[in-house]
């Protein structure tokens, strides 16, 4: 029997999973990490943080599965997206913390790239719209702010590099200065047409391309494990950003196909093809994975805040004691009392694309309890993916006749049931909810020929389905509502 070890290094934590050829889960581990915030709407990680976590989790997961390490095809990579790192080429020590995704320190920045008539210059070459979420001016930044790195960049002293890239710099004996295909294309900084670094928005953010790693695709090996970690050099052989690799474990291998990963975020993406659907929906244009040198395209909308609201609801205001724990409060009540939340804690993403939104709750009366908030919070979830949905399905033209989903959310069943009903659309969780770890599993697996594209079709099996009970009137008027209640959250922030 062969295994493969996925690593997903999350936003919250550090996550190993050990597959074997059935790819079914033999053993996983989990560690959590700090959350940094400096200033509002700043976050941070250390970087050491990511790599010890990330490290202990998989000697942890394997000691678990009690395999012999010799018995380990491969090793895949997935990771917490657009996060920001940069470190010393000759010591790898980082330079600073890692600047994570939801960070919003950048929208100045973001600001005068529009200013400067670079927004539709960035959407033509890279997909993406102009906002502080992306990685490129995370990077431009931090070359501002540390003394003398941009020149040290320009040497190539430096290294820049997502999540993907330090971990595979660290983790291979080779210091692999690699990211794949979907990471790159998560920075502003490459063409996805073209499938090359972008000179003009190098030069607009003053970035050295010096310090760029080098792209390759999102199944191959890219070298192998240090020995020292747990004694032998196994090949380190996918690396995929997270949503592109729960799009893979889904097998969402043919146009129209999509998914939602329910995780910190909620990341909705549908196969395009071969061919880039360019959205006017404000959308996101993307790489849903590369292999043999070809990229497969995808439509992509995100969900700045979903299961992060119902953390908000556990560790800052105390209304829960688990996350498991909202879906037996959400049902105490029969509806949501009319109480919409909008939990807009960093902004607004897509289709709205508001730097500026903040979270905000309406309709409260003498009558709202704690149910009712909890039931909000959840049922939010739904609506912000509802929207993104709808925005897709716009672009491409096609009904979503299935939505398939995953994430540690997608096991609560009244927010999928809820999801199910304000979508108009069947809801399919399948047996291993984990798809992210699966979809980096899958790409490895495939790059060591351990399987090939025809297993791959077969790996996944569904546990549950949800159809729609609700009527036609309740669901618009909710999503009159939801509306009417983001509209009230727009633009709080702004000067």
């Amino acid at each position: 029997m062969k295994y493969i070890v996925a690593l997903d290094q999350g936003t919250t934590s550090s996550r190993a999973v050990v597959f074997d050829e059935q790819a079914r889960i033999v053993a996983a581990h989990n560690i959590e990490f700090q959350q940094i915030y400096p200033h509002p709407g700043w976050v941070e990680h250390r970087p050491e943080d990511i790599l010890n976590s990330q490290v202990d989790a998989l000697k942890l997961a394997v000691e678990k599965a009690g395999i012999d390490v010799a018995d380990i095809a491969a090793i895949g990579i997935t990771n917490q997206r657009e996060t920001t790192l940069l470190w010393e080429k000759d010591t790898g020590k980082p330079l600073c913390n890692a600047i994570v995704w939801q960070c919003r320190r950048t929208a100045p920045l973001v600001e005068r790239l529009k200013q400067d008539g670079l927004g539709n210059v960035l959407r033509d070459r890279t997909g993406l719209v102009p906002d502080a979420y992306f990685s490129g001016t995370k990077l431009q930044w931090i070359l501002d702010s540390i003394p003398d790195a941009r020149a040290r960049a320009s040497r190539g002293e430096l290294c820049f590099g997502t999540v993907d890239c330090f971990l595979a710099w660290n983790l291979t004996a080779q210091h692999a200065h690699v990211t794949d295909a979907t990471n790159a294309a998560r920075t502003m900084l490459y063409n996805i047409y073209e499938q090359r670094w972008d000179e003009e928005m190098l030069r607009a953010m003053d970035i050295p391309a010096a310090l760029l790693p080098q792209v390759v695709d999102s199944s191959c090996v890219v070298g192998t494990l240090d020995k020292r970690i747990l004694g032998r050099e196994i090949p380190v052989a996918a690396l995929a950003g997270d949503q592109h690799a729960a799009l893979f474990g889904q097998g969402c291998f043919a146009p129209g196909m999509c998914k939602n990963t329910y995780g910190t975020g909620c990341f909705v993406l549908m196969n395009t093809g071969s061919s880039p659907v360019r959205s006017t929906h404000n959308l996101i244009t993307t790489i849903g994975w590369r292999v043999d040198g070809k990229p497969t395209y995808a439509l992509e909308g995100s969900v700045f805040v979903g299961g992060a609201v119902v953390q908000w609801l556990r560790d800052e205001i105390k209304l829960v004691s688990t996350a498991a724990e909202t879906e037996s409060v959400a049902t105490q009540v029969p509806d949501n009392g009319d109480v919409f939340f909008v939990p807009a804690f960093t902004g607004l993403g897509a289709p709205h694309w508001d730097m500026y939104s903040r979270g905000t709750i309406v309709g409260l009366t003498r009558g709202a309890n704690r149910s009712h908030i909890v039931r909000a919070a959840l049922e939010s979830i739904a609506y912000q993916s509802t929207d993104v949905i709808t925005a897709m399905e716009n672009d491409a033209g096609m009904k979503t006749a299935v939505l398939r989903v995953d994430g540690g959310a997608s096991a609560n069943n009244f927010l999928m049931q809820f999801q199910s009903d304000i979508l108009n659309t069947q809801v399919l969780r399948p047996r291993v909810i984990e798809t992210t770890a699966m979809g980096a599993a899958m790409l490895a697996g495939r790059a060591v020929g351990l399987w090939t594209d025809e297993d791959l079709k077969n790996l996944q099996a569904a546990d549950r389905e949800f159809t729609p009970q609700m009527d036609e009137y309740e669901r618009r008027r909710l999503l009159h509502k939801w509306r009417r209640a983001v509209e009230r959250s727009r633009a709080w922030a702004e000067d």
